[in-house]
């Protein structure tokens, strides 16, 4: 019976060591590829950040490195769509995707994680282009005249100023009707019989000035008199 079940053991690693050598020469078989490309960095000479600067093929699957002047390469791509992307701890560059088919020939085209379906072909090699520089702090807010002019505080003494102000320039205070409407609106406001009436202080206010002409030539006239000795 032990004998028996050693020959079964023996038949499944035999088995499974025949399957994994046959998966193995089929990796080795396929066909790999190599994706190229440059990296650009506008008035920055290549030689300040390529050192620190590196590929990413699919992840960490795929890893190649910046050369001075730029240019990168990855080597043992198989067939397959793959995200290229340049990390650098200093400037931000914009993904790609990159098609290879199994004759080997590639494909590039920008990243669009809502709209899978839409290509947008862009040239082989690669060309990575620079969108700015990497952001690690929270830039610190400054003060200016729009954030004294925004307060709450002022906002609630300038605003009631210009309705006074502008407030008897939109409003005819000569019209009788309209002086009896904001009489009436002020007694409302003014319940209590010992403090003074609102309305009368508002009429004084907004009323046009008197003339003094008269009462002047009256005077004038009464002075320039004979006198009697």
């Amino acid at each position: 019976m032990l004998f028996k079940y050693c020959n079964c053991g023996l038949s499944v690693a035999v088995v499974l060591f025949g399957l994994c050598a046959r998966f193995n020469a089929v990796a080795e078989g396929e066909e790999k590829f190599r994706v190229e490309g440059r990296a650009l960095v506008y008035g920055v000479r290549t030689e300040e950040w390529t050192p620190l600067a590196h590929v990413l093929l699919d992840g960490e699957e795929h890893v190649g490195f910046v050369r001075l002047d730029g240019s990168f390469t990855v080597n043992d791509v198989p067939s397959g769509s793959y995200v290229l992307h340049i990390v650098s701890p200093v400037y931000r560059f914009e993904p790609v995707r990159v098609d290879i088919t199994a004759t080997g020939k590639m494909r590039a085209r920008r990243v669009n994680y809502i709209k899978t379906s839409e290509v947008i072909q862009l040239p082989y090699p690669i060309q990575m282009r620079c969108t700015g520089q990497h952001s690690y702090f929270t830039k610190r807010d400054t003060w200016g005249w729009s954030d004294f002019f925004m307060n709450p505080v002022v906002l609630m003494m300038v605003l009631p100023l210009l309705i006074i102000l502008f407030l008897p320039k939109l409003i005819n205070m000569n019209d009788p009707g309209m002086r009896r409407e904001m009489e009436q609106s002020m007694n409302m406001l003014n319940p209590s019989p010992e403090l003074p009436d609102v309305s009368e202080l508002m009429t004084k206010f907004f009323a046009p000035p008197k003339s003094q002409g008269k009462s002047g030539t009256h005077r004038g006239h009464r002075g320039s008199g004979p006198r009697r000795r």
